[in-house]
């Protein structure tokens, strides 16, 4: 297979040293769109960024060609808690996070549903809905709901949760799926014609065009086990076919693929954008 430079592939980059960073990166590795956090994914202190290095990010990011970006938000933030101090303070640093990604000229945001923690899979949803509802998105900003692996009281595992949440969403909402979670919820990715069929199902419970962004990871475990672990593009249990067939699947060529692959092994987030290109059929 030839490899295809007009395929949107990149990896989720670091902004240490400023978020301009995160550009060089990128072209470094031979990315052409890619993912960042703001700040600590794991604390609700919201990001410092310089004016002049948002403003550098944006610049570069034209100058090289590297976009769509996504900015992905805290794993703090749970959108479907009954509890009300977490929902304010994830309604709070949502919004944090799509103002910032205005500020960058950056296009989407994604966010997982969280977990219901006892409110009940509809409840739970309804919560989601709601936090949602109480944001304002800028104008060149789309908000993202990703697809989840599934376990404990975690939504998203489901494809219809997703449709849910958009449907009765005020926002007109578009959706991430990450491949190993859609794999560790159950849906089989293994094949081409498994990947048809998944992508169909998705297309009936959500509609493709929802999906713009697919954060492409293969899988450390076996499928439904709803577990969360990613491996290197087809080295992993979906394997080399099924990730073949998910870049090659007609209804995802105009979508960004974002990996969130291992550094491990001697393989890094380079190889697996050599390994997707090489996959790809152009």
């Amino acid at each position: 297979m030839s490899t295809d430079l007009g395929l949107q592939i990149g990896a989720h980059a670091s902004i240490a040293g400023g978020v301009q960073n995160a550009v060089t990166e990128q072209v470094d590795l031979g990315g052409s769109c890619g993912q960042i956090f703001s700040s600590s994914p794991q604390v609700w202190a919201g990001p410092s960024i310089k004016e002049e290095d948002a403003s550098e990010f944006a610049s570069l990011s034209e100058q090289h060609g590297v976009g769509p970006w996504v900015i992905h938000t805290s794993y703090l933030v749970n959108l479907c808690t009954p509890k009300a101090e977490l929902r304010e303070k994830s309604i709070a640093s949502m919004q944090t996070e799509l103002d910032t990604a205005a500020r960058l000229g950056i296009e989407f945001v994604n966010v997982h549903l969280g977990a219901h923690t006892g409110a009940g899979v509809e409840g739970g949803l309804e919560n989601a809905v709601g936090v949602l509802d109480e944001l304002e998105i800028p104008d060149a900003v789309t908000l993202l709901v990703e697809s989840d692996a599934g376990s404990g009281t975690k939504l998203g595992g489901e494809f219809w949760h997703l449709g849910y949440v958009c449907d009765e969403s005020r926002h007109e909402l578009e959706v991430c799926v990450d491949t190993a979670h859609a794999w560790a919820a159950g849906y089989d990715l293994s094949s081409a014609e498994a990947v048809a069929e998944t992508f169909e199902t998705f297309d009936e419970a959500v509609g493709l065009d929802r999906l713009a962004c697919v954060h492409l990871n293969d899988s450390k475990h076996g499928r439904g086990t709803n577990r969360d672990e990613h491996a290197h593009v087809g080295l992993g249990e979906i394997g080399e076919p099924g990730m073949a067939a998910i870049v090659n699947h007609p209804a995802l060529q105009s979508v960004p693929f974002v990996l969130e692959t291992p550094s491990e092994d001697g393989k890094s987030f380079e190889w697996n954008i050599r390994r997707v290109q090489e996959l790809h059929q152009g």
